[in-house]
């Protein structure tokens, strides 16, 4: 295993920085020197119409070569990038190095720009700064590899998956979605060591968020230990969880893994109805408890405060008569009705 995992280690495509010259320089010269071509060409044509047929033709052959053919080639390795923009480049199919960096840079005009995937204008939003793409949730992200965008952007990018009906850890079904932050790292794993990095990146997604669901419960239970997971009461940790799950697997392709977060918790349709009453009565019994823990303490005041004030005596029997009357009163869902005595109290 350990020796198959390093054969696999040892294919995998690492950045290499490619050092190219500035375009602009090299943009001038050769305009310079078409001009020049095509001078010495109209002089070649002159010489062999003077009669001077080998010089004539030699500045011809040498005017013609580099203004129509060498001059316009050397154009075609003139790239432009912009901020947080990167390209890769192969030549004769070999990898050759990645250009990064603003500027307008000259390359070999035989090196070719690998093809990037980009986001169907239907799904996906952007702006100068973050990218967002929505996801069925079910691996088939919405992109496609476009032949004429050969530069992979750096920018931070979202991903943002839709919800999804996984069982948690006690066989309930909840439906949950989560955004992922992300950003491409590397660029060559990202072209040569997988088809299409964003939608690898969110089937992982998909993966790695069944995997973390299934291991928690959606709430901590009553007489569950102190420090129990859950999804809803520990978010921050879930996400910390689901993040690094992610970067595990995302890292083969180059990509870093900002943030994940959950964006959506809810029990499925078809239980939250009795997860409601469940939480209801659990909330209702909570607050009997309460009542009834203070109304014990303030029948308890009320009998300590009579006693000591003298201000009449009672004794066990009445004492007891008058903890109900208090407790039913203190404890009952509706206001007292008053009741008048006009007899005597024994």
């Amino acid at each position: 295993m350990d020796k198959k995992q390093s054969e696999q280690r040892n294919h995998v495509m690492e950045e290499r920085l490619l050092q190219a010259r500035g375009g602009m320089g090299v943009l001038i010269v050769n305009t310079l020197l078409i001009i020049l071509a095509i001078a010495v060409f109209v002089v070649g044509v002159v010489f062999l119409e003077g009669g001077r047929h080998v010089l004539g033709a030699v500045l011809l052959a040498v005017g013609a070569l580099y203004g129509f053919i060498i001059g316009p080639i050397l154009y075609t390795g003139l790239r432009v990038l912009r901020p947080n923009e990167a390209m890769v480049l192969t030549l004769f199919g070999q990898y050759i190095g990645t250009l990064k960096g603003e500027g307008f840079y000259f390359v070999s005009p035989f090196a070719s720009s690998m093809a990037v995937p980009t986001f169907a204008s239907t799904s996906a939003a952007f702006n100068d700064e973050v990218m967002q793409v929505q996801s069925t949730g079910k691996g088939d992200v919405a992109v496609k590899v476009s032949p004429t965008r050969r530069k992979i952007s750096l920018k931070t990018m979202t991903l943002n998956n839709d919800r999804q009906k996984i069982n948690d850890s006690l066989g309930n079904p909840i439906i949950i979605g989560i955004v992922v932050i992300w950003r491409v790292a590397n660029t060559a794993r990202a072209m040569f060591n997988v088809d299409n990095y964003i939608e690898y990146l969110s089937i992982q997604c998909d993966s790695a968020l069944r995997n973390i669901v299934r291991q928690y419960p959606y709430d901590a239970a009553d007489d569950a230990e102190a420090g129990e997971k859950s999804l809803r009461g520990s978010s921050q940790e879930i996400a910390s969880s689901l993040r690094d799950a992610i970067q595990e697997k995302a890292e083969i392709a180059g990509l870093e893994i900002i943030e994940a977060r959950i964006t959506h918790l809810a029990y499925a349709p078809e239980i939250a109805a009795a997860m409601l009453q469940r939480q209801q009565a659990a909330a209702v019994v909570d607050a009997r408890q309460l009542i009834v823990e203070g109304a014990v303490g303030m029948v308890e005041l009320a009998l300590e405060r009579l006693s000591e004030r003298e201000v009449v005596a009672l004794d066990e029997e009445r004492k007891a008569a008058m903890v109900s009357n208090l407790m039913v009163v203190l404890c009952a869902g509706k206001d007292a009705q008053p009741v008048v005595n006009s007899g005597s109290l024994y």
